[in-house]
């Protein structure tokens, strides 16, 4: 019979789609102090699988992700989701705009797959509470990435990967030390 236990904590990661550094650059200062110190931030990638931003957010958007150096309990994926939501509102207050600045995109890495928070269902998604749903971006394996059939297509290119790959990283030896017995 298996064991109820707490569940491992992951590592928090997110993602920033944006058409102006200085956007970006506001995004995070709210971030850091929410969410702790960043470990490793990815080169800015063109946002060109999808015009679904476009009305809202202009033209020529980019996106960055984000990784922070403290591990979170994966339960709390839900709270940072409705957390980010409420920043892309008051950004969009601050910047005095129609449309949002930033669109923010919480998720979770774990060893084995990358998590991200959605408030849209579908078949895949797993409800957790409050509107907010698990979707499971890509697993990880011995050969790099998995693709799942569901994968959305700007996280499939391997600019993506390269950075996924260097998170997981950082998270394995997070976790390794956080388990290790030797003192």
């Amino acid at each position: 019979m298996g064991r109820v236990k707490d569940f491992r904590p992951v590592k928090l990661i997110c993602g920033i789609i944006f058409s102006e550094e200085k956007a970006r650059g506001q995004a995070i200062k709210f971030l850091v102090p929410e969410f702790g110190p960043l470990d490793l931030i990815s080169p800015d990638f063109a946002f060109e699988f999808s015009s679904y931003y476009e009305p809202e957010m202009g033209p020529n958007l980019k996106r960055c992700f984000l990784s922070f150096e403290k591990l979170i309990r994966p339960e709390t994926l839900p709270d940072i989701k409705i957390w980010t939501s409420q920043l892309e509102n008051k950004m969009q207050e601050l910047w005095a705009r129609t449309g949002r600045p930033v669109n923010l995109d919480p998720g979770y890495l774990t060893a084995s797959a990358l998590i991200m928070a959605t408030t849209k269902d579908f078949s895949h998604r797993v409800p957790l509470r409050n509107g907010i749903y698990a979707h499971l971006e890509f697993l990880f394996s011995r050969k790099g990435i998995k693709i799942l059939e569901w994968t959305y297509p700007d996280f499939r290119p391997p600019a993506y990967h390269d950075f996924f790959l260097k998170v997981r990283n950082i998270y394995l030896e997070q976790i390794k030390d956080c388990f290790s017995d030797t003192p």
